[in-house]
C-alpha cells in the first residue's frame, strides 16, 4: 500500500520533546492553581501531572490531542489518589457503602442494549456508529468503577439472585468478589481502547463491527459475574460468536482457517463442560430432590475421586468431571497441547480482536479454573496439582518462551509469549498458597495490560508496512521515537522489570510456588523452572527490540515511516500508564484480591487438609453450605431433603 501521504514530515525537523520558557510558565501557573485547589479540594496532584504532560507532549500533536493526553494522565493520577490504601481492606470495616443490587444487571444491560440499538442505526452513518459505540463503552466503564467503592473482603458483593426457569432450577444469579472485580474492570477498560484503536483501521462493515464489539463486551462481563453455572455457560459460549466473526470477517488472508480452528477447539471444550455441568446438577438432584445450577449449591456436592468396587471406570465421578471442566478451561487459557489455535487466531485477527482476545478472553480459562475447578473439585485439584504444575512450567512457561524465541512474525511472537505468561498464572493456581493465588489473579490483569499494549503497537506498525516480519524492520527509533518508547515500556513490563506491572505478579507466583506444600518435593524445582522462564522471556523480547528498533535503517521503506498518530497515542497511553500504576502501587489491587483468595484457600484446605486428598471412595455426599454464600433465592435446599452422610 502506498504511503505517499506520509512522505512530507516537517515534524522531524523539531525535537520530539522540548520544554521551553512558555512551557515553564504554564507549569508555574498549573502549580499555583494546584496549590490553591489543594486547600479546598483533595487530590490536587492530577492537576500538576496534567500540566506537566501537556507541556512535554511533542509539538507535532495539536491542542486537542494534548488536552486529551493531559486528561488521561490526570484521571490516572486521580485513580491512584482515590484508591490509595491506608488500611487493610481485606478486613471489612463497619458501615459499608451502599450496594445497589441491580448494578451488575445494568452493567450487562448497557453493552447488550447498545448492541441491539446498533442494529437499528443506519449503516450509512459510520461516524454515528463509532461515536455511539464509544459512548456506551465509556458509560459501561464509568458504571463499573462504582464497584471499587466497596471493600471486597472475603464475601461476594452486589449479589442479585432471581429464579429464571423454576422447573429447571436455573437462576439469574450474579455477584462479584475480589477475584472477579478486577477482571470486570479490565474488561471495561480494554474494550473501549480496542474499539477506539480499531476505528482507525477498520473501514468496512462498521455496523457489524460495532455490534460484535459490544456483544463481546457484554458476554465477557456476564462470564465474570455469573454464579449460576448454566448462566455462566451461556455467557461463556456467547463469547465465541463475536470473536469468531471478528477473525472470520475482518481477519487476514487465512482468516477462515483460523476462525474455524478457533471455533472447533473452543466448542470441543464447551461440549465437555456442558456434559459435566449436567451430571453435577443431576448429582445435586439425587442428594436433595431439587434441581439447581447455582454455584454454591453445586459446591456442596462431594463426589468420589477414586474407583469404587462396583464401578467400571478406572476413576470416580469427580475425576471425570474435573477433567471435563479443566480441559474446557485449558483450551481457553490455552495450555499445551491444546494451544495451537491461539497463534493462528492472533495472526489472522484484526488488531482490536487480538487485543480483546489476549487481554480479556483468555482469562476465561484461568478464571474458570480458579472459580469452578478448584471450587467444585478440590480433591481432584490437590491430587493432580503437582503434575499439572510441572505441565505449566514445561508445557507453558518454558515451551511458550522457546517457541516465542524462534518466531519471525511479531504477532506469533506475542501470541506464544501469552502461552508463557499465562503459564505463570496456572502455576500460581496449582501451588494454591496465599502469595501464589494473589499473584496469579494480579498476573491475569497484568498480562491483559502489557500484552494488550504489545498487540496494539504491533497493529500500528502493520498498518504502515503491511508486514509483521521482524526482519523487515531496523533502526525504527530514528524515525519513530515515540513509538519505540512505548514499545520498549510494554516490553519491559512483559519481561517483568521491577517497577512495572509484570514484576510483582510473577514474583509472587514464584515465591508462593517455592513454599507450597501442595506440590510436594517438586515445589522448588518448579519455582526454579519458572525463574528460568523469566530469563528466556527477557532474551526473546529484548532480542526483537534490538533487531527492530536499533541499528541502521536497512530498508528504504522504513526511512519515512510516520510516528504515532494522535489516535494511536491516545489509545496506547492508558495502557502504558496502567503498567506503572500496577507496578508502583500494587497494593491498590492486592488489597481487594486478598480476602477472596484467602477464602478460596480456606475452602480448599477444609476439603483437602495438608494438601492430601482424603476422600477417594464411597458414595457422593452433601456438605454444609458455605458461610460466605449469599442467601439463596427460593426454599432452602435442606428443607427439601435431609443431608446424606
Amino acid at each position: 500500500m502506498s504511503t505517499a501521504h506520509h512522505t512530507e514530515a516537517p515534524e522531524e525537523q523539531q525535537p520530539p520533546l522540548s520544554i521551553g520558557v512558555p512551557q515553564l510558565v504554564w507549569l508555574g501557573i498549573f502549580a499555583v492553581v494546584a496549590a490553591v485547589l489543594s486547600r479546598y479540594i483533595d487530590h490536587a496532584v492530577p492537576v500538576v501531572l496534567a500540566g506537566l504532560v501537556g507541556a512535554v507532549v511533542p509539538h507535532r500533536y495539536g491542542a486537542k490531542t494534548r488536552a486529551a493526553i493531559a486528561l488521561i494522565c490526570a484521571l490516572c493520577a486521580l485513580f491512584v489518589a482515590r484508591m490509595w490504601v491506608s488500611e487493610d481492606l481485606s478486613i471489612v470495616p463497619e458501615g459499608l457503602p451502599w450496594e445497589p443490587r441491580s448494578l451488575l444487571s445494568w452493567l450487562l444491560r448497557l453493552p447488550f442494549g447498545a448492541a441491539i440499538a446498533v442494529l437499528f442505526l443506519p449503516r450509512q452513518a459510520p461516524r454515528l456508529l463509532r461515536g455511539f459505540t464509544l459512548v456506551m463503552m465509556f458509560a459501561t466503564l464509568a458504571l463499573s468503577l462504582v464497584l471499587l467503592r466497596v471493600p471486597m473482603g472475603h464475601e461476594f458483593h452486589f449479589n442479585q439472585d432471581y429464579i429464571w426457569i423454576a422447573r429447571l432450577g436455573i437462576h439469574y444469579h450474579v455477584a462479584v468478589d475480589g477475584i472477579s472485580l478486577w477482571l470486570v474492570i479490565l474488561t471495561t477498560f480494554i474494550t473501549p481502547i480496542a474499539a477506539y484503536a480499531s476505528f482507525g483501521s477498520i473501514h468496512t462493515r462498521i455496523k457489524d463491527w460495532c455490534f460484535a464489539l459490544l456483544l463481546l463486551e457484554g458476554a465477557l462481563l456476564g462470564s465474570f459475574v455469573a454464579l449460576d453455572l448454566f448462566l455462566f455457560y451461556l455467557f461463556f459460549e456467547l463469547c465465541l460468536v463475536p470473536m469468531y466473526l471478528m477473525i472470520g470477517v475482518w481477519g487476514g488472508q487465512a482468516r477462515v482457517k483460523a476462525a474455524l480452528k478457533f471455533f472447533i477447539y473452543t466448542m470441543t471444550g464447551s461440549v465437555l463442560l456442558l456434559a459435566a455441568l449436567l451430571y453435577l446438577a443431576h448429582a445435586f438432584y439425587k442428594l436433595t430432590g431439587t434441581v439447581s445450577f447455582d454455584y454454591f449449591d453445586l459446591q456442596r456436592v462431594m463426589l468420589p475421586l477414586g474407583k469404587n468396587t462396583d464401578e467400571f471406570l478406572p476413576h470416580g465421578a469427580q475425576f471425570w468431571l474435573f477433567a471435563a471442566f479443566t480441559i474446557a478451561f485449558f483450551i481457553k487459557v490455552p495450555m499445551f497441547p491444546v494451544h495451537t489455535w491461539l497463534p493462528d487466531a492472533h495472526t489472522e485477527a484484526p488488531t482490536a480482536g487480538s487485543i480483546v482476545l489476549a487481554a480479556v478472553m483468555l482469562k476465561l480459562g484461568t478464571y474458570g479454573y480458579l472459580r469452578f475447578s478448584m471450587g467444585l473439585f478440590p480433591e481432584a485439584c490437590a491430587h493432580f496439582g503437582a503434575s499439572l504444575a510441572g505441565f505449566a512450567v514445561l508445557g507453558g512457561i518454558l515451551y511458550g518462551a522457546l517457541c516465542a524465541w524462534k518466531q519471525d512474525d511479531f504477532k506469533r511472537l506475542v501470541a506464544y509469549s501469552s502461552v508463557a505468561h499465562l503459564g505463570y498464572v496456572m502455576l500460581g493456581l496449582f501451588a494454591c498458597t496465599s502469595a501464589s493465588l494473589e499473584g496469579a489473579v494480579l498476573q491475569m490483569v497484568n498480562h491483559g495490560i502489557s500484552t494488550g499494549a504489545l498487540f496494539l503497537l504491533v497493529g500500528v506498525i502493520y498498518d504502515r508496512r503491511h508486514t509483521r516480519m521482524t526482519a523487515e524492520f531496523g533502526g525504527l527509533t530514528k524515525v519513530m521515537p515515540i513509538y519505540a518508547t512505548m514499545f520498549v515500556i510494554a516490553t519491559l513490563a512483559s519481561i517483568g522489570l521491577p517497577g512495572t506491572n509484570g514484576f510483582i505478579g510473577e514474583f509472587m507466583v514464584i515465591t508462593g510456588t517455592f513454599v507450597s506444600t501442595k506440590l510436594g518435593r517438586f515445589s522448588g524445582t518448579q519455582a526454579a523452572g519458572a525463574a528460568i522462564g523469566v530469563i528466556f522471556g527477557a532474551i526473546y523480547m529484548l532480542s526483537v527490540v534490538q533487531k527492530v528498533f536499533f541499528g541502521p535503517i536497512t530498508k528504504e521503506e522504513n526511512k519515512k515511516l510516520p510516528d504515532l498518530t494522535a489516535r494511536e497515542l491516545i489509545a496506547v497511553l492508558p495502557l502504558v500508564l496502567a503498567i506503572f500504576v500496577v507496578g508502583l502501587f500494587p497494593n491498590i489491587f492486592l488489597s481487594q484480591i486478598q480476602g477472596a483468595t484467602q477464602r478460596v484457600q480456606t475452602d480448599f484446605e477444609a476439603r483437602v487438609p495438608q494438601g492430601v486428598p482424603r476422600y477417594f471412595e464411597g458414595g457422593m455426599k452433601l456438605v454444609a453450605r458455605k458461610s460466605e454464600a449469599p442467601t439463596r433465592a427460593g426454599p432452602p435446599v435442606n428443607a427439601l431433603k435431609p443431608t446424606e452422610e
